[in-house]
């Protein structure tokens, strides 16, 4: 929000200056972010008259003028064109301090000269000039030029949080100046204009709930070749709105006073009465950006006979603008949720100040006011005859009650403030309060969004008090140590293990493109979201790769060729109970499985090295059983099993994705529930066997679509005492075996922490396994 000074100063004008008040104004919470000089530093410029302009006798180019400066006569030499007699100019005198240039006394081709006439950029006030400064007939001989243009003034730029939408306005931001310093608010004194026309345009508000209310009036014989004045314009251009028509101007001044967006309609151009409607499906509209937009259903729209005539809240249609040739006109006044409002101009790229204050929330109280405001404005500047206003008012707002508690309030902030103090700040602030037992209850005004609890209200007395006013102080608590389960895994020690083998943790958006999401996932109902920050960050992921390998594709671009990513993060799923949020470890590998050096030959990352880093975390037995993902390779992809519950994948990305991305090199993915890796079990001492282990190898002769992982679970699943491990150690296909068939060679550890084994107990435990891979795998001994 940027604005003048001087516009602000004439609604309240505290005892401080240009520097205490921005101080003030950002310890309130209005954090100033700019603060500039409306023209850099000069003096002695007064307004002069030329009398006349004579030849140089000795210079082509040169004039000699008798200026008038006040009660004086001077004499000054100008080379500018445009320099006449009759003409009034800005005059620097002798001794005057402009940008860059001291005017002293001195000869010009010979002729004496006592100043100097000045064009805008030797003021500074504006980069290019084709000549001296031409003012208006009527500026006054010898005032000084600072004071005619108001160049003492200074803009402010403040950078508002989104639930001050009160405060893009001057009154907004004067209200609360009121509240911080005590000063008296002067406001605009708003006047019924008195009906001087019979001429309406009805209005019917089809959709009450988005437009709650609704107020026009119809203004003919307006003069839209009428001036703005030089104040106006002058108010518009120090808060960043350029100067376009005497109507336009006014409304944009009236947004900028009260924060009230308005808008006028060319009356010829509107058929029949007004609608306010959503727009029916196929219906497209020519915006005043020359843009033509197509509406969807949801869209909010102002309509005649026709079809829309603008978008509501946001921007006007351009069949129906006001125009050099309008001689009537309708004038708008209405009050659009936030709720309808929201994301519509972004949907649209458009971003305009009326979308701005409605999607944050407009004063529906002083709807009528503006409305007669802008009309008063009109009247004076390009006269007219008044109608008399067509309303429609449904069902606005409430401003419920909110309750602070005292006790509450002093514990939050930490400080002493007395109870009184407390109530003297929220009436300052326009509140209606009354106060029981130390509880406040408090109605917020019609301009207050934001007040919706408890918290709110401590945040408005923190701001008033003053947050340079709250002493930082040391906390004073007691240091306890926090619980840290055994049986847990931190979040910051997974990271720390996943590190250690060489990955970097990336963090990506939450939000992501629906495209990833049907094409690594299959998901073709992704959890969408109503307001997207971008068309790419529409919905919610189900999982982690397509911000991983967007990271990959990002580094390679970058000439980085090798890459181990990795991200702990949220996946987001529907739910019986609405959604489900799941805390997840993902990661890929792309390049060489080391980085270059002379000691070991490159060689590519394979299932297998990323297999081992998973193996590398896991505290609980984990099985890798072959299935499909979409965004796998078919044949090397597996899924992870905690027992029966699947906690996650890992493989090869999918040959199809690999060409999508334009990877050059196989990309191995994994994913798994974090809990999983966080789950740990507490340790239990064993005692460390003293006699020595016994080793058999057995290998079998089985199927061909038998996994040696299930073998070994059937084993270790009967619990058997002695037996310490059972591993694969060989995978054999070839002569002596069946086809179909493959030789699995399996290590068996066999130990006893109490006395050492006995040949006839080996046997027995060695017949038991077996017995149980002939009995489910129909395994034989090779």
């Amino acid at each position: 929000m940027q604005f003048s000074e001087h516009w602000l100063r004439t609604m309240v004008n505290p005892a401080l200056d240009t520097h205490q008040l921005g101080h003030a104004m950002t310890m309130a919470g209005l954090e100033v972010e700019d603060l500039v000089a409306v023209a850099p530093f000069f003096q002695h410029v007064v307004v002069a008259e030329i009398l006349s302009a004579d030849k140089h006798p000795d210079a082509d180019r040169l004039q000699v003028c008798k200026v008038k400066v006040g009660e004086d006569v001077l004499q000054i030499v100008c080379g500018a064109p445009n320099a006449r007699a009759g003409l009034k100019v800005p005059c620097a005198l002798v001794g005057a301090q402009l940008p860059g240039i001291s005017i002293k006394q001195a000869k010009v081709r010979g002729v004496e000269s006592f100043g100097m006439l000045c064009s805008a950029k030797e003021l500074g006030i504006a980069t290019e000039a084709n000549g001296i400064l031409e003012l208006p007939a009527t500026a006054p001989v010898g005032q000084d030029i600072r004071a005619y243009f108001d160049l003492n003034d200074h803009t402010y730029t403040l950078k508002l949080t989104p639930n001050r939408a009160d405060c893009l306005s001057i009154l907004g931001i004067a209200r609360d100046v009121v509240a911080m310093t005590g000063a008296s608010l002067h406001v605009p004194q708003i006047v019924a204009a008195t009906v001087t026309t019979t001429e309406t345009k009805p209005v019917n508000v089809m959709a009450p709930a988005a437009c709650p209310a609704y107020f026009g009036r119809v203004i003919t014989q307006v003069n839209t070749q009428a001036a703005t004045p030089d104040w106006m314009q002058r108010r518009l251009e120090r808060s960043g709105i350029r100067s376009i028509s005497a109507l336009v101007d006014i409304t944009n001044y009236v947004l900028l006073e009260l924060g009230q967006p308005l808008h006028a309609f060319d009356l010829a151009t509107l058929q029949g009465d007004l609608q306010v409607r959503f727009a029916a499906a196929g219906e497209t509209l020519v915006l005043l950006n020359d843009n033509e937009v197509s509406l969807k259903s949801d869209d909010l729209v102002i309509a005649d006979e026709k079809g829309p005539v603008a978008l509501a809240g946001i921007m006007g249609g351009k069949p129906t603008a006001v125009s050099e040739h309008t001689q009537a006109i309708f004038l708008e006044s209405a009050f659009f949720t936030p709720e309808v409002m929201a994301g519509k101009a972004r949907r649209l790229n458009l971003s305009t100040d009326s979308s701005y204050r409605f999607e944050r929330g407009v004063d529906f109280g002083h709807t009528r006011q503006a409305l007669e405001r802008a009309t008063a404005l009109v009247l004076d500047i390009c006269g007219g005859q008044v109608g008399a206003i067509s309303a429609v008012e449904n069902t606005l707002p409430q401003r419920r009650q909110v309750s602070l508690r005292y006790a509450r309030l002093v514990s939050v902030l930490g400080i002493e403030i007395g109870i009184q103090q407390v109530g003297q700040l929220l009436n300052q602030l326009g509140f209606v309060t009354t106060e029981a037992a130390g509880v406040f209850q408090v109605s917020a005004p019609t301009f207050r969004f934001d007040i919706a609890r408890e918290e709110d209200l401590i945040e408005e007395i923190a701001r008033l008090h003053g947050y340079d006013h709250i002493p930082a102080l040391a906390p004073i608590a007691p240091l306890t140590m926090l619980s840290a389960p055994e049986a847990q895994r931190h979040d910051h020690a997974v990271r720390d293990l996943v590190s250690q083998q060489g990955y970097q943790e990336v963090v990506t958006y939450s939000f992501v493109d629906a495209s990833w999401e049907r094409d690594l996932y299959g998901n073709t109902q992704p959890i969408a979201l109503k307001n997207p920050i971008a068309s790419n960050l529409s919905v919610m992921r189900s999982g982690l790769w397509g911000g991983l390998l967007d990271t990959l594709s990002y580094n390679l671009n970058r000439q980085q060729s090798r890459a181990m990513l990795f991200e702990v993060g949220s996946r987001y799923h529907r739910h019986a109970d609405g959604y489900r949020e799941v805390l997840t470890l993902s990661g890929l590998c792309y390049g060489n499985q080391s980085p270059e050096q002379w000691g070991n030959p490159a060689r590519a990352f394979d299932f297998y090295d990323v297999k081992a880093h998973l193996e590398a975390l896991w505290l609980h037995p984990v099985n890798y059983v072959a299935e499909t993902h979409p965004a796998l390779h078919p044949g090397q992809s597996a899924r992870l099993y905690i027992g029966e519950r699947a906690i996650g994948w890992l493989g090869k990305l999918h040959p199809k994705w690999q060409q999508q991305y334009g990877f050059t090199q196989a990309c191995y993915l994994f994913e798994c529930d974090a809990d999983a890796v966080s789950a740990s079990k507490v340790p239990v001492y064993l005692e460390v066997s003293k006699f020595l282990p016994v080793r058999r190898d057995l290998a079998m002769v089985v199927a061909a679509n038998v996994s040696a992982q299930a073998m070994i679970s059937a084993v270790l699943e009967q619990q058997i005492p002695q037996v310490q491990a059972v591993k694969l150690f060989d995978v054999y296909l070839g002569k002596g075996v069946p086809e179909n068939k493959k030789s699995l060679a399996f290590l068996v550890l066999m130990q006893d922490t109490y006395k050492t084994m006995v040949d006839e107990e080996v046997e027995n435990i060695t017949q038991r396994i077996l017995e149980i891979w002939s009995t489910q795998f129909a395994a034989t001994l090779r």
